[in-house]
């Protein structure tokens, strides 16, 4: 059987102007139309596994979603991370959403030295619902998308801001319970907040909470700590990195003094001079061996410090800081 220009693995004598092109690295939108035929093959079945390998293959390490969108008691605006990430495309589903896709139209894509952006003013996030009542919900706003410029192309930044929502109930329905004034009623009413359900929304209220607590929660499956242990040993880490910066820049002055220290004695020819740049240095010399003494007895003290827990679970600080702090004060 002889290919065709039809066939997709036809390959044109005339060059490669006539070959199957590679979808990733010419319209980041096939990774959407992936990620929704993924979607599509989820099955009742579907445990964290199966979520954590979904956003494995579409999400980067580091990614980020974004989610804004307005209530009745105001704007609201949640990010999560790439561990969070899975769980929430399972809390869509857990709260009666069957199916779930999203289009795009009119995007514009702008290439980067390492990444590729989408920006989508017109996408809808189409969700099928099964329960309580068999609706079609429409989610419009706009679509941020942020891919690696890679063979992978998955997404780093992902902001979804949400528009406005519209709730579709086949007219079949109504027409079966026209008689009916209470199932009516019943049909009248949102079952979702501006596109999303209440599953998905008191997710996203948690992740608040959760979000901080990423570093503890790899901290204690990484080295099997105690939560007690995961607090302190990050508390002193972040104290350390507070504490520590300022001994960089001191060093800095220390170097452009020298240099100007040598200049000076190398133009002065009087005495007078070379005697007031001697006593200047000297004056420069004390403030600069200060700056460098007093950092090193305090990152001393930092490592030798025991963060033991008090009667009130407060953080009791060793006693060497004292010489180190009374050594400022005085001088």
């Amino acid at each position: 059987m002889s290919s065709t220009p039809h066939d997709p693995f036809y390959s044109s004598p005339f060059g490669p102007f006539y070959r199957r092109h590679t979808p990733y690295m010419v319209q980041p939108e096939y990774r959407i139309y992936e990620m929704n035929k993924r979607l599509q093959s989820r099955t009742e079945d579907s445990d964290n596994l199966w979520w954590d390998a979904f956003a494995t293959e579409f999400f980067e390490d580091d990614a980020t979603l974004t989610l804004s969108f307005c209530l009745e008691d105001g704007p609201k605006r949640y990010t999560i991370g790439r561990t969070l990430i899975p769980r929430y495309f399972s809390t869509v589903f857990e709260g009666g959403v069957t199916d779930l896709y999203y289009i795009l139209k009119h995007s514009k894509e702008s290439y980067h030295n390492s990444s590729i952006t989408v920006d989508c003013d017109q996408c809808t996030m189409v969700t099928q619902h099964g329960k309580p009542m068999f609706t079609k919900v429409c989610t419009e706003g706009r679509l941020i998308l942020e891919f690696t410029f890679d063979d992978l192309m998955r997404i780093k930044t992902w902001h979804f801001t949400i528009r406005q929502y519209r709730e579709l109930v086949p007219r079949s329905i109504l027409a079966m319970h026209a008689q009916d004034p209470q199932v009516l009623e019943q049909l009248s009413k949102n079952i979702t907040r501006m596109g999303l359900t209440n599953f998905t929304l008191n997710y996203l209220r948690l992740c608040v909470i959760l979000e901080p607590m990423q570093e503890l929660m790899s901290r204690h499956k990484t080295y099997n700590l105690s939560p007690r242990d995961c607090l302190k040993t990050c508390l002193f880490q972040k104290w350390q990195r507070m504490v520590a910066p300022p001994a960089e820049p001191t060093r800095q002055p220390t170097t452009k003094r020298r240099k100007r220290k040598n200049s000076t004695s190398s133009t002065s020819n009087s005495s007078a001079g070379n005697n007031a740049n001697s006593t200047s240095s000297k004056k420069k010399t004390p403030a600069a061996n200060l700056s460098l003494s007093s950092q090193v007895p305090e990152l001393g003290a930092l490592q030798s410090c025991s963060l033991n827990p008090g009667r009130d679970g407060a953080l009791c600080h060793s006693p060497a800081v004292t010489p180190s702090v009374q050594f400022k004060e005085k001088h």
